[in-house]
């Protein structure tokens, strides 16, 4: 289950942005590809349009300063890092706009916790996305097609194995071995953490 299109972090074009910061087609298509998100996560914290507009363009400009420095790492997540720096601009103008003495506090510590929660499923996805193709690599393309079929298309056991012409039994033994595979994987990203 690969990534597809713009759920997947295009590390040709950060190489691109870090080798040439001038490089105006390659900021063109970060823009269009990461900026149209930053303006979605934005007016998700509760900005207006206009605001929200301000915002991304702050978080661009960010991006443009520190590219010329930045090192993907592929154990990381580019897209948590991104929110990350949103997420402090977003924050920084939020308190500016702030009336002294003004109650949003509960409005903010309910946008801080759904970021939290928003960070931690988002690299909870792409760890899990990055064991799969890790895993898929590993089993032959039968055990694989076995556990997609099963654990993710949901389908029954005499489903999977009337499609792919294989006993029920090899069908639950494949499911069963890619997700040990998984998780023995997940871990080993994690860092050895349980």
């Amino acid at each position: 289950m690969a990534p597809r299109g713009d759920s997947q972090t295009s590390t040709t074009l950060l190489r691109r942005l870090r080798c040439d910061p001038t490089d105006q087609a390659a900021w063109g298509e970060f823009v269009d590809r990461y900026g149209r998100m930053i303006f979605r996560w934005c007016r998700r914290w509760g900005l207006q349009e206009a605001d929200a507009e301000d915002v991304t363009q702050n978080v661009l400009l960010e991006l443009a300063r520190q590219m010329r420095t930045f090192e993907y790492d592929r154990a990381g997540s580019f897209r948590g890092w991104l929110r990350t720096i949103a997420y402090r601009s977003w924050y920084r103008f939020t308190e500016r706009r702030r009336p002294v003495g003004g109650d949003d506090l509960l409005q903010s510590q309910a946008v801080r916790d759904d970021f939290i929660a928003t960070l931690e499923r988002e690299s909870e996805r792409e760890l899990l996305e990055r064991a799969m193709g890790l895993v898929r690599l590993r089993v032959q393309t039968h055990t694989w097609e076995a556990f997609r079929l099963m654990a993710l298309e949901q389908l029954s056991g005499a489903e999977v194995a009337s499609r792919l012409g294989i006993k029920v039994g090899t069908v639950f033994v494949a499911r069963s071995k890619v997700q040990k595979m998984l998780r023995e994987e997940v871990q080993r990203l994690n860092g050895g953490e349980d």
